[in-house]
């Protein structure tokens, strides 16, 4: 079982949301919290917040300017959990350019470059953790999903890539799946969330999980597992659960 105490954990996409719930588990479990998003207002507010140590670091995943110059600031770092995320519900025969490329470059070019920044000194060091949040979106493609859903895939698999390389190395690389989540993103559907979490419920899930040297983990677990199914599904039989909309 990991111990957080006095751990020093770069946190990006920390101010609300899921990222704000976990944050709130890790300083109470006793970790040195870098907390970074783009608004330093709201990066304050959450600072104050918080039992533990914290310190904001404001930044733009979206900007390798942005990025490299936040993690020249790090110093050693025990641990990074990547939680950013920007999400628009886009339909091929509806494509918005800015809101697809924005999904792209935040949720997964982001993505690798946070992950780019604080690697490098975890491999030279030969000990670290990496966390990198996907979603269940990310296991086979979906209607209305442009975007967010391919983006999702890009960091699963690029977390399964990292765990592929960096086994018995001294680093640990997790990757969590969650389903729908309660915040500001999926307020914007307009259709019905099957199990639907608080932000509270899936950073618990999320913490435990971390706790642990498992790889993945997907939730809510009946949830997932229509998803993790669904890649076994022939072409023709898995697009029939999705008519075309006229």
């Amino acid at each position: 079982m990991r111990d957080f105490n006095g751990k020093r954990y770069w946190l990006v996409g920390a101010s609300e949301g899921l990222g704000l719930a976990l944050a709130r588990k890790l300083s109470a479990a006793g970790a040195d919290l870098i907390l970074s998003a783009r608004n330093p207002e709201t990066l304050a507010a959450t600072v104050a917040s918080l039992p533990g140590k914290a310190t904001a670091l404001p930044l733009d995943v979206g900007s390798p300017d942005s990025v490299n110059t936040a993690a020249a600031t790090l110093g050693l770092i025990d641990g990074v959990v990547f939680l950013a995320g920007v999400y628009w519900p886009v339909d091929a025969k509806a494509w918005d350019a800015t809101q697809v490329e924005a999904m792209c470059d935040i949720n997964f070019t982001g993505c690798a470059r946070v992950i780019g920044a604080a690697l490098p000194g975890m491999v030279a060091r030969g000990q670290g953790h990496v966390v990198i949040t996907g979603s269940l979106s990310g296991f086979r493609g979906l209607p209305g999903a442009i975007g967010y859903a391919a983006s999702k895939a890009g960091t699963m698999v690029l977390a399964e890539s990292l765990y592929a390389d960096l086994r018995r190395s001294g680093i640990t690389v997790q990757l969590a799946n969650p389903g729908f989540i309660k915040t500001r993103l999926t307020a914007k559907n307009d259709f019905t969330m099957p199990f639907i979490m608080e932000p509270e419920a899936a950073a618990d899930i999320m913490f435990r999980h971390m706790m642990t040297d498992r790889f993945k983990i997907s939730f809510p677990t009946l949830f997932s597992l229509l998803f993790r199914g669904g890649q076994f599904l022939p072409d023709w039989l898995y697009y029939r659960m999705f008519p075309p909309k006229p």
